[in-house]
């Protein structure tokens, strides 16, 4: 008698609960691809298809203990895929509303070819100053300006005050906006709206 997928899973989840690796790397095979074809199928990019795989076999090698026997293994594969695609989404949605605050702050008298021009070349500059301001400051400035984390969130989670927060905040957007003064010509400058609006909650 032909053996089911299920119970040939069964068998191989019994045996990777008590740290079989081979039974592990059988299991991989087995899945892989097809957790590739559906996390690519919602994310269109292979690179994030291919991390989602690789956290969802990390997530299983490290709780093979507490893995339960009588469920489809198919099935809790696939809900974990789907959660970490969600995930990424939202993570790709911060960057994305981070980006277009951005693009929101060029020139609305620019073509459309000016406008894609200014906004890729800003968006580079962006990294770059950000990247190369001192590490606590990048933090706080990434923190809020990315991930819209609170002044008095952050002001806790790095245990300091929210003094410190809005002045390194203020010397982040004073570095920004010299930085391309200096660099960019007077029609590429972050907009001013951007850099000046309103941080403290």
């Amino acid at each position: 008698m032909t053996a089911t997928r299920n119970d040939i899973d069964f068998h191989l989840v019994q045996s990777l609960r008590r740290g079989d690796h081979t039974a592990f790397e059988k299991l991989f095979r087995r899945y892989a691809r097809k957790l590739f074809s559906f996390s690519v199928s919602y994310l269109k990019h292979e690179d994030e298809a291919e991390e989602i795989v690789q956290e969802v076999f990390s997530r299983i090698w490290a709780n093979r203990e507490s893995l339960r026997e009588d469920t489809s293994f198919q099935s809790y594969l696939f809900t974990i895929a789907f959660n970490a695609v969600k995930k990424t989404f939202n993570e790709n949605a911060r960057a994305n509303r981070f980006k277009l605050e951005i693009v929101d702050a060029l020139d609305e008298e620019s073509s459309a070819t000016d406008y894609e021009q200014h906004y890729q070349l800003v968006i580079r500059k962006l990294d770059q100053f950000i990247a190369e301001m001192p590490e606590k400051r990048r933090q706080i400035f990434v923190w809020r300006k990315k991930e819209s984390k609170s002044v008095k969130q952050i002001a806790g989670e790095m245990n300091i005050s929210v003094k410190t927060v809005e002045n390194q905040i203020t010397e982040a957007m004073k570095y920004l906006k010299e930085r391309f003064n200096k660099e960019l010509p007077e029609d590429l400058i972050l907009l001013y709206f951007y850099l000046q609006k309103s941080m403290v909650d």
